[in-house]
C-alpha cells in the first residue's frame, strides 16, 4: 500500500480522513456500545482507574475523535515541501524536500483515540500504518479501523495501508520490534512499562517518551490567582495524561501566605501532598515526601511539592529529576520567565501555562500520535512534520567531479 499513498494527492489523503470522521459520527452508538463492552472487560479484569479512564469513551470523547479527524484534513500536507534550495559554484542546484518516513508501526495501551489519530497522521504524511492497540480496547478499535478502511476506499486508496496486528499474541509486539528493513519507525503509546520494553528492545528507530515528571515552578514574583489557577489545572484537569504536574516547586523566596495557598489548593482538591520540610510546616494534612517521589510519576490525584531558592534551584531540580517532557514557570519577571525558557531542557517548556497544554491538538497540530523526548528527528508533540523526512534533490547539467 506503501507506494500508492507516497503517490496520492493531498485531496485524496483529506477525503479518506474526512469520510472516516463523517463515518465515526454514523456509528457512534455502535462504538459506545463496544467500548461499553471493553470497559466492562477492563474493569473485571483488574484495569487499573487511570487506564479505565483513557479507555472509557463517551458522545463527547467520539465527537473529539472525528473533529480531530476533520482538522488533520484541514491541515497543510507536508509531503513535497521543498525545506531549501541552494546551489553550487559548479552550477549544481540542491533542494531540500519532505517525502514520509514509510511504514509506521505504533504500539499503544487503552486509549481507542490512538487508533484514529494515528491512522489520519499517518495517512496524510503518506505514511503506511501498523496498528498494534491493546487487548483491552480491541472492540473499540475494531469499530475506528472499519471507519478508517471505509474512508480510504472511498478516496481510492487501498485499506491495506491501515492494519491491526492482532492483540492477543504479546510475541508479535517482538516481532514487530525486530522488523529491521519492513518498518522504518516504531512509537510506543502507553505505560512505563511498554515503553521501556520498546526502547530497550528496538531494533527500529523509536519515537517515544519514557516518563511524564513534569514541574511547575512558581517563582515570587508570579501572580497568586494566575498561580494557583495553574497549578490547580496542572495536576488536577486529568491526573492520568502525560501532560500532568507531577512536582510543584515554590520559590523559598515567595511570601507564605502564596506558599500555603497553592499547597492547601491541592489539598481542598482531593490531591494527596508530599512534601518537603519546609512545604510541611504549611498545612497539617501534608505527607513527608520520599526520596522517590522526586523522580515518580503518579497519573494519579498526588503531588510532590518543594520549596528551591530561586529559578537557579527550580532549574537545577527539574535536571536532577525531571524527564525531559514538559515543564512551566509562572512568574511577571519576564527575566526570570526567560532564564528558564532558555536553561530547562525539555521538549516542552512553558510560561505562565498549564502543562496540560502538552497536546498536539492544543499546538494546532489537529492531533498528536505522541510526544517524543529525544534529540534526533522530531521532539515535543509529533504531527504531520514529525512523520515526514527529507530527501535532497540533486539537478545537475553533465557535472563531473574532479
Amino acid at each position: 500500500a506503501l507506494p500508492a499513498l507516497a503517490a496520492a494527492s493531498t485531496a485524496q489523503k483529506a477525503l479518506a480522513i474526512r469520510t472516516a470522521a463523517a463515518a465515526i459520527r454514523t456509528r457512534c452508538d455502535a462504538l459506545l456500545a463496544a467500548n461499553e463492552d471493553d470497559v466492562t472487560a477492563g474493569r473485571a479484569g483488574g484495569l487499573s482507574a487511570a487506564l479505565v479512564d483513557r479507555l472509557a469513551l463517551d458522545a463527547g470523547r467520539v465527537e473529539g475523535i472525528a473533529a480531530g479527524l476533520d482538522t488533520v484534513a484541514g491541515l497543510a500536507d507536508p509531503v513535497g515541501d521543498v525545506i531549501a534550495r541552494w546551489s553550487q559554484p559548479n552550477g549544481l542546484q540542491f533542494e531540500r524536500v519532505r517525502v514520509p518516513l514509510g511504514v509506521i508501526g505504533i504500539i499503544y495501551e487503552s486509549r481507542p483515540g490512538v487508533t484514529a489519530d494515528a491512522a489520519a497522521l499517518c495517512l496524510m504524511a503518506g505514511n503506511a500504518c501498523l496498528l498494534r492497540g491493546g487487548s483491552e480496547a480491541a472492540r473499540s478499535n475494531a469499530v475506528l479501523l472499519d471507519c478508517v478502511a471505509d474512508g480510504l476506499r472511498e478516496a481510492g486508496l487501498p485499506a491495506a495501508a491501515v492494519q491491526m496486528v492482532p492483540a492477543g499474541d504479546r510475541a508479535l509486539v517482538g516481532d514487530m520490534l525486530a522488523a529491521h528493513g519492513l518498518i522504518d519507525v516504531i512509537i510506543p503509546r502507553g505505560g512505563k512499562g511498554l515503553v521501556a520494553r520498546v526502547q530497550a528492545e528496538a531494533r527500529v528507530p523509536v519515537l517515544a517518551h519514557l516518563d511524564g515528571i513534569n514541574h511547575v515552578y512558581v517563582d515570587a514574583s508570579a501572580d497568586a490567582d494566575k498561580a494557583e489557577a495553574i497549578v490547580i489545572n496542572s495536576k488536577l484537569r486529568r491526573t492520568a495524561v502525560c501532560g500532568s504536574m507531577e512536582t510543584l516547586l515554590i520559590d523559598a523566596a515567595a511570601p507564605k501566605a502564596l506558599k500555603r495557598r497553592l499547597v492547601t489548593a491541592l489539598l481542598d482538591h482531593d490531591c494527596a501532598v508530599r512534601g518537603d520540610a519546609a512545604v510541611q510546616q504549611l498545612d497539617p494534612r501534608v505527607t513527608p515526601a520520599t526520596p522517590e517521589d522526586w523522580d515518580t510519576e503518579y497519573l494519579d490525584a498526588i503531588a510532590s511539592v518543594a520549596e528551591v531558592v530561586g529559578v537557579d534551584g527550580a532549574i537545577v531540580h527539574i535536571a536532577a529529576h525531571g524527564s525531559q517532557h514538559t515543564d512551566s514557570v509562572v512568574a511577571e519577571d519576564a527575566a526570570v520567565a526567560e532564564r528558564f525558557l532558555a536553561r530547562v531542557d525539555s521538549a516542552i517548556v512553558l510560561h505562565n501555562a498549564s502543562t496540560q497544554y502538552a497536546d498536539g491538538g492544543e499546538f494546532g497540530f489537529g492531533a498528536e500520535i505522541g510526544i517524543a523526548t529525544g534529540r534526533l528527528h522530531a521532539r515535543g508533540p509529533v504531527a504531520l512534520e514529525g512523520l515526514t523526512i527529507f530527501k535532497t534533490i540533486v539537478r545537475g547539467s553533465g557535472q563531473v567531479r574532479p
